[in-house]
C-alpha cells in the first residue's frame, strides 16, 4: 500500500513538471527559435537555420517524455534540457545522453575507433534550462564529479559538467534580451503561475494567461496557431493542489536553509564578542598584577608586543586560548 502511495506521489510529481517541459520542447522545435537560442548563449552570429543538425533524444533514461534537444553546429555537440525541478543529478545524466549521441555520431561518419589514427568529435556542451519554484541563482555549474565517493583528492578519469540555467521571470536578463522566444516563454509560465494563484480554477486562469499574454504579443503566434493543444496539455498534467503544496514545501526548506544560514553567522558573531568580552577580562586582570607590582615597564611593552603580553599572562597563571 506504501509503495502505491509513493509511485502516486511520484506519478503527480511527474505530470505536474511534463507541462513545462513539454511546452518548453514544443516552442523550440522550431530551427529558427533553436538557433536564435544558441547564438544568445555562445554570443555567435549564425544566420541560416538549415545549418543545424538536430537530434532528438528519445525516451532517454529516466525520462518519460521527449524533453530534451541535442543538435550540432560549429563543430560543437550541443544538448540543452528543460528542468522545472532542480536535479544534482543532470551530469550523469549527460554522460548518458552524449555516449548515445557520440555513438550514433561515429557510426554515421563511419569512423574508425579501433585505428592508429585519432577521430575527430564535435565538443559536448550541456546546457540545462531551469525554471522550477525553487530559488536558484541565475547560473549554476555541476559536475558529475561531485558525486564520486572517496576521491582522495585524486582527479577522476571520468568528468561531465552541465551550466543550469535559470530562466524564471527576472532572472538571466542578458540573455533574455538576445532571444526574444526564451523570455516570451519565462513570461507565460510566470502569467500562468499568477494566474492559477488568483482564480478560482485552473481553466479560468489559463484562459487568462492566454489572452493575456497574446494581448501583449507574448508568444502570440505560437498560442493562437496551438491553443486548444497548450491548454490540454496542462490540463491534463497540472495538479493544482500538488503545485501549492510543493511552493509551501519549497519556502519551507529555503526558510530552514536560511534560518541554519543565520543561526551559523549569529553562532560565529556571538563566539567572535564572548572571546572578545573575555580576552578583555584576562587583560583586565593582567593590568591589575601589573599595577600592582609596580612594573610599569612590563605594561607599557604588553600593550605593544603581544607575544611579550601573552608571557606576562603565562607568568601571572591568567588563563588564555591563546596561550594554552
Amino acid at each position: 500500500m506504501e509503495k502505491q502511495k509513493k509511485k502516486s506521489r511520484h506519478s503527480k510529481q511527474t505530470h505536474n513538471r511534463q507541462y513545462k517541459d513539454r511546452l518548453w520542447r514544443m516552442i523550440f522545435n522550431n530551427k529558427e527559435d533553436l538557433l536564435q537560442l544558441y547564438n544568445a548563449i555562445n554570443h555567435t552570429d549564425y544566420h541560416n537555420p538549415d545549418d543545424l543538425e538536430v537530434n532528438t533524444l528519445e525516451d532517454v533514461l529516466y525520462l518519460s517524455m521527449k524533453n530534451d534537444v541535442s543538435f550540432l553546429v560549429g563543430g560543437t555537440m550541443n544538448l540543452y534540457e528543460h528542468q522545472s525541478t532542480f536535479n544534482p543529478n543532470m551530469p550523469l545524466r549527460g554522460v548518458f545522453y552524449f555516449s548515445r549521441v557520440y555513438e550514433g555520431y561515429v557510426a554515421d561518419n563511419n569512423l574508425m575507433i579501433y585505428h592508429e589514427k585519432r577521430v575527430r568529435l564535435p565538443k559536448p556542451k550541456y546546457i540545462v534550462f531551469y525554471n522550477g519554484t525553487k530559488n536558484q541563482p541565475d547560473s549554476m555549474e555541476l559536475r558529475l564529479s561531485d558525486c564520486f565517493e572517496n576521491t582522495d583528492n585524486e582527479t577522476p578519469c571520468l568528468e561531465c559538467t552541465a551550466t543550469m540555467l535559470n530562466i524564471n521571470y527576472g532572472h538571466n536578463q542578458e540573455l533574455m534580451k538576445h532571444c526574444r522566444r526564451l523570455e516570451e516563454y519565462s513570461i507565460f509560465v510566470q502569467c500562468v503561475r499568477e494566474y492559477i494563484q488568483s482564480e478560482p480554477s485552473v481553466e479560468d486562469a489559463l484562459e487568462k494567461a492566454i489572452d493575456t499574454c497574446i494581448n501583449q504579443d507574448v508568444l502570440a503566434d505560437f498560442l493562437k496557431k496551438h491553443r486548444a493543444e497548450v491548454t490540454n496539455m496542462i490540463l491534463t498534467t497540472y495538479d493544482k493542489d500538488l503545485y501549492e503544496k510543493t511552493l509551501k514545501e519549497d519556502a519551507r526548506e529555503e526558510g530552514r536553509e536560511e534560518g541554519l544560514m543565520e543561526g551559523r553567522a549569529r553562532g560565529r558573531e556571538e563566539g567572535r564578542v564572548e572571546g572578545r568580552e573575555e580576552g578583555m577580562e584576562y587583560l583586565n586582570q593582567l593590568n591589575k598584577y601589573l599595577l600592582k607590582s609596580k612594573r610599569y615597564n612590563d605594561l607599557e611593552r604588553a600593550t605593544e608586543d603581544i607575544e611579550y603580553q601573552k608571557k606576562l599572562l603565562k607568568e601571572f597563571g591568567i588563563e588564555s586560548n591563546d596561550t594554552k
